[in-house]
This record gives C-alpha cells, structure tokens and sequence, in this order.
C-alpha cells in the first residue's frame, strides 16, 4: 500500500485518537495504562513529542502515527525514542516499516544520534521482528517488566540503533 507520510494537524487528531485508543486498550503493546483518557494520550503523543507524524492513505485516511522525542534530558538528549501505531484495517501493509524509516530520517535530520526503543513487549513478536529487520538490536532483556493485560508479566526488550554512518561510536557486542 502507499501511503504518505506527513506531519501531524490539528484535524487530524479525531481520526487518531480512535487508532490509539483501540491499539492501546489492548493492553498488549503500548506501557501507557489501557484507559489512559483522550487528554492523556494527545498529551503523550502530540505535545510532549519533538514531532508527531501521519501516514495517510490516498483518500487521506489516517492509517498510523509516530512521534519522535529525546530519550533522556540533558547528556542523553541525543538519543531519541519513538512510537508508532497502525490501524488495524491497515496492518501488515508495510505502513509500519515505511514510517519507521521516516522516523529514521526525521531523527537523523533533527540531530539525534541513535533511536532507541525502551520497551518493545517481548511477546509482540511481529514488532520486534519489524525492528530487527529495520536494523534495531535488542540491546537487553528486562524480565517481566510489562504487565501484558492478558498474559500477566512477560519480558520487555530495549532496542537500539546508530543513525549515524560512523556507527563505530555505538558499536553493539
């Protein structure tokens, strides 16, 4: 499927918050609490972030979002973190990857350093294969550290990568 990808409007966010509240009511993807309010989750994904984006269909349809903030504050300020979300009708058509890779180069163009993910669910196998083939490498494992709303405690990966070419910097063991 092609999709543009665009920053986020205002207008838009009638078409995604619906997206986020079904993806994050799962319990099974997001850390941000399954009945997180619709002021919470614009707050965590609109105004808080560096920069929200949205891929759009043709017709102009939301299919899935990412934002882009720093990692950490101060000296850790050069890495960034992301998150992304897809509409379920829109799953498996390459918009996640396609966004990931945006993301990469929106990052890059911002000056971070390297993207990293804290908490990639363990059990969200389609993710963490995704991230991999995008270059991440699970740089640990934190046992039990997501409450999975219908499996209990399951594992959390920490994903990195350099976005630089001299990636030596970052060289992973």
């Amino acid at each position: 499927m092609t999709a543009a990808i665009r920053p986020f409007e205002a207008a838009d966010w009638s078409s995604l918050w619906p997206i986020l509240q079904t993806t994050n009511s799962g319990g099974d993807t997001f850390a941000f609490s399954p009945d997180s309010s619709e002021s919470d989750m614009y707050q965590a994904w609109i105004a808080l972030p560096v920069a929200t984006f949205v891929s759009c269909g043709g017709d102009g349809t939301v299919l899935g979002s990412y934002f882009i903030k720093q990692n950490q504050p101060g000296l850790g300020a050069h890495v960034c973190n992301a998150g992304y979300v897809v509409a379920a009708q829109a799953r498996g058509q390459g918009i996640a990857a396609a966004m990931c890779e945006h993301s990469q180069q929106e990052a890059r163009a911002r000056g971070f350093r390297a993207m990293q993910f804290n908490l990639v669910v363990a059990t969200n196998t389609r993710a963490v294969r995704l991230w991999q083939r995008m270059g991440f490498a699970i740089v640990g494992t934190l046992p039990a550290a997501y409450c999975h709303r219908s499996l209990g405690y399951v594992d959390a990966l920490v994903m990195f990568k350099s976005l630089r070419a001299d990636s030596q910097a970052y060289e992973l063991q």
